[in-house]
């Protein structure tokens, strides 16, 4: 599985409210619409920038805050290939698997908002085409992997009539 994208890139402790702020949340369950809303706070023309298969890069912590799914959620019906970050908060990244978002842990310092990056998720490698350099990542482990690529647990199970890893 290898990702192609520009990388937009945001700071440490990305909370969940950041990602779709609060005053959204309760007015619609419509995650398309919630989409167009994505980094709002942060960037008020966030979605207008993003194309589909870019990623969104971050440093420690990404995720972090509350715990529903509407985060994940918004940023892969945004059309966001992966989230790259140094580290995510624990239930955001149960979250994100869960719906079958992907995250890609890495050192995140030399990757720039513009960049072209490659990244090859199953290796445990990014490219950053824009300045030629090659960052090592994580690598999920296989069980996770296989319900990324079921498009999330809920896909998997009903695919595979249970749950057999």
């Amino acid at each position: 599985m290898v990702l192609k994208g520009k990388a937009h890139k945001f700071g440490d402790d990305i909370n969940t409210d950041y990602i779709i702020s609060g005053k959204y949340k309760f007015k619609t369950l419509d995650m398309k619409e919630l989409a167009t809303h994505l980094m709002e706070d942060i960037e008020p023309d966030f979605y207008s920038k993003i194309k589909k298969g870019d990623f969104i890069v971050g440093g420690k912590n990404f995720g972090c805050g509350s715990s529903r799914e509407q985060a994940p959620l918004v940023i892969k019906n945004a059309g966001i290939s992966a989230v790259i970050a140094k580290s995510f908060a624990r239930i955001f990244f149960r979250n994100a698997i869960n719906i079958g978002l992907i995250l890609v842990e890495a050192d995140t310092d030399t990757i720039d908002s513009g960049n072209e990056l490659e990244v090859a998720v199953e290796k445990g490698e990014i490219r950053n085409l824009t300045k030629k350099g090659v960052i090592k990542s994580s690598v999920l482990p296989d069980f996770m992997l296989k319900i990324i690529k079921a498009g999330g647990v809920v896909n998997y199970i009903k695919k595979n009539k249970g749950f057999k890893l």
